[in-house]
């Protein structure tokens, strides 16, 4: 599947970093790393791919989240976000001066969280785009991503557009942030809202069968009160959509 989004978490207070990881794994986020202290950040960036940094800026060390900031902007093309319990005046003033993409002031919620971050990735993806130029696979990625054909659809999975027929797409998946589409004999993920998704599909065949998915109809195998089974997937489905399927059995 299409690798997720890789978070790096630099966070001296071990319970409020666990906190953090489990808000993020569950949203559907990759965890790179959890450290403390501004040296092991340094030694995560440098070894392993990462696409966002959450700092905290007063660190377990000498130097600071805004120096980590800074150590970032000057070596890769990546953004962060302060995280932070500190928003005196000072210390904004002074994590301005790094550029940071995002400022999210402790405590928060995990709905707070996953939005500074869609909006940090978002916001840098944009400002790169505009500053620099796209480049060919980020132009390919915007043409072809989710494009739709009279009897299909491409999906990108690894650095490859898979054209998908409409009918070999048994169901859809909601899984956070992410969509899961089953054909029958692979997974793509893709990241879009279900019901703009479902937009994109034929009306005739697929409907919204629960809020977490989207079946299409001529692979359901049987169905009883409370589910529906496709190629051995039980998937729940809502009063609304059992009464449509039995209406169009007797019809």
């Amino acid at each position: 599947m299409e690798q997720p989004i890789r978070i790096l978490i630099v966070e001296d207070n071990v319970i409020i970093a666990d906190d953090m990881q489990s808000m993020l794994e569950e949203i559907g986020y990759e965890i790179v790393d959890n450290v403390i202290v501004y040296e092991q950040a340094v030694e995560v960036l440098k070894n392993k791919e990462v696409d966002l940094v959450l700092i905290d800026i007063i660190l377990a060390s000498d130097k600071t989240g805004i120096d980590l900031g800074k150590h970032i902007r000057e070596n890769y093309n990546i953004p962060f976000i302060f995280v932070t319990s500190n928003s005196d005046r000072a210390t904004v003033e002074n994590a301005k001066t790094v550029k940071p993409n995002g400022y999210l002031v402790k405590p928060f919620e995990q709905q707070d969280l996953y939005t500074s971050i869609e909006i940090a990735l978002s916001n840098f993806i944009s400002v790169k785009n505009n500053g620099a130029g796209e480049s060919q696979e980020e132009e390919d990625d915007r043409l072809m991503s989710n494009k739709v054909l009279k009897d299909s659809i491409f999906v990108k999975k690894q650095h490859l557009y898979y054209r998908i027929q409409f009918g070999d797409i048994q169901f859809i998946k909601a899984d956070n942030v992410y969509l899961e589409v089953n054909t029958v004999d692979k997974k793509f993920l893709v990241r879009s809202p279900l019901k703009d998704y479902l937009e994109k599909l034929p009306q005739q065949k697929f409907y919204r069968a629960h809020k977490s998915y989207i079946v299409n109809v001529d692979h359901i195998d049987a169905i009883n009160s409370k589910d529906i089974l496709i190629n051995n997937t039980l998937i729940p489905i809502s009063k609304e959509f059992k009464e449509f399927i039995i209406s169009a059995m007797n019809s």
